[in-house]
């Protein structure tokens, strides 16, 4: 019983110290760049995609009478969905919001509404399974991206 009390308390320190390691963005440490940051919205965007479209794919499939495998495999698609709409919605907020887009520069507002469009796509892509969210997602994040950058999006 002696051993398990200090590894308990091995755990018990390392655990809280990987709280703050997972937000290591708020530091600026320069290690994230926008443009870094943008491609990761749109890595986000493409597995929303994917998921919404294998929803509609397996939910199509189930008319018939679903299978206990098709039903494993749509929790898992929907689960995957909504998490990766919600790392889009944290990143744009704990990323651009809180510390990017600043209230000095001129094109301050642009970047609120676009920033905040972005936030209530993927918020609609968690609440929907209709394609046309994703489509919107991808949209707001490359309006963002003009109204943030002041340039058309290029990505390799």
């Amino acid at each position: 019983m002696l051993r398990v009390l200090p590894l308990f308390a091995v755990f018990a320190a390392v655990l809280p110290a990987a709280d703050t390691a997972f937000a290591h963005c708020q530091v600026p440490c320069g290690i994230y760049g926008d443009q870094r940051v943008f491609e990761e919205l749109l890595e986000h965007h493409a597995t929303i995609t994917k998921a919404t479209l294998q929803i509609g794919e397996l939910t199509g499939k189930m008319s018939g009478g679903p299978d206990a495998q098709d039903v494993n495999q749509l929790t898992r698609w929907v689960s995957n969905k909504e998490s990766h709409a919600q790392l889009v919605q944290e990143r744009m907020l704990n990323y651009f919001l809180a510390q990017r887009i600043k209230a000095d520069k001129p094109n301050y507002v642009e970047q609120l509404k676009t920033a905040h469009a972005v936030i209530v796509a993927a918020m609609k892509c968690k609440q929907s399974g209709v394609p046309g969210a994703h489509d919107a997602l991808e949209a707001a994040i490359l309006d963002f991206y003009r109204a943030y950058e002041g340039k058309e999006p290029v990505f390799e």
